[in-house]
């Protein structure tokens, strides 16, 4: 009798270790898939780092662009959400112009916000609100030395393990040093993520830009693969990728690009 009670007792709890671990496993994979919507109710510290090459009039030019881009959902109402979306790019250039040597610093800051009602409208997540353009560039060579304001929004949708959306702005140059080129830029980046069960993700997006000043477009093709991890009770989401620029600007990267890219998850009660 004993020895049947403790073969009862080993199975039930194997089976308990057992359905905890599936649960997880569940919880890891909406949270991976939660973070393919740029616009989720999570606060997320995404850094991203990009490499892209064969710049300048002599394809001898690199740049390694990483972007710290922390976003914070705000509670403003009961129906509404303020989402605040901070892109600070750390570069590293060589050769951009020939004998302009090598550059290291702070590029322009752009910040988003994103107005979203808490619910989907028949099921698409959405939001609009304006982007605005600061010129923290640390040298000349690293920004544009323009403000710039203009409109943004984001449409997405969640069907079944795919996220499909797009995210567009436009910027237009307000003010800054007169004698630096004024900016008129349009941003479009469809976007779409499958993500399995084991929290595993792979994603396709482009991030157009045309510049209609210059009447010229850049349009590079990503794809990458990101897995949920968790450092103690920490969700991280590792990514790795590369692209291709279909179309690039005069002076433009050219050819295959490269992405590594880390998505911290934090607990608003660290804000809030």
């Amino acid at each position: 009798m004993k020895r049947s009670a403790f073969i009862k007792m080993v199975i039930s709890v194997m089976a308990a270790s057992s359905s905890t671990m599936v649960t997880a496993q569940a919880s890891d994979a909406e949270l991976a898939q939660e973070l393919t919507n740029p616009i989720a109710d999570l606060i997320t510290i995404p850094i991203q780092s990009t490499y892209d090459q064969n710049i300048g009039p002599n394809d001898e030019g690199y740049k390694l662009q990483t972007n710290i881009q922390p976003v914070i959902p705000v509670d403003i109402s009961e129906n509404w959400n303020l989402l605040t979306r901070t892109i600070v790019p750390v570069i590293q250039q060589d050769e951009i112009v020939p004998g302009s040597g090598s550059q290291f610093g702070l590029g322009d800051t752009s910040l988003s916000l994103f107005f979203s009602p808490k619910k989907p409208t028949n099921g698409v997540i959405w939001g609009v609100g304006p982007i605005a353009l600061l010129p923290t560039a640390t040298d000349a060579k690293l920004g544009g030395k323009k403000w710039g304001v203009g409109p943004a929004g984001i449409v997405v949708t969640m069907v079944g393990p795919w996220t499909i959306g797009g995210l567009a702005n436009h910027l237009w140059s307000v003010a800054g040093d007169s004698e630096r080129d004024d900016i008129s830029n349009s941003f479009v980046q469809p976007f779409v993520a499958y993500t399995w069960p084991n929290a595993w993700t792979v994603s396709f997006q482009s991030e157009s830009t045309y510049n209609w000043k210059s009447e010229e477009w850049a349009v590079p093709f990503n794809a990458a693969v990101a897995k949920l991890v968790r450092f103690g009770k920490l969700p991280v989401s590792l990514q790795a990728g590369a692209g291709y620029w279909a179309e690039s600007a005069t002076n433009g990267p050219e050819g295959v690009r490269f992405r590594l890219q880390a998505n911290i998850v934090l607990p608003k009660r660290l804000l809030f």
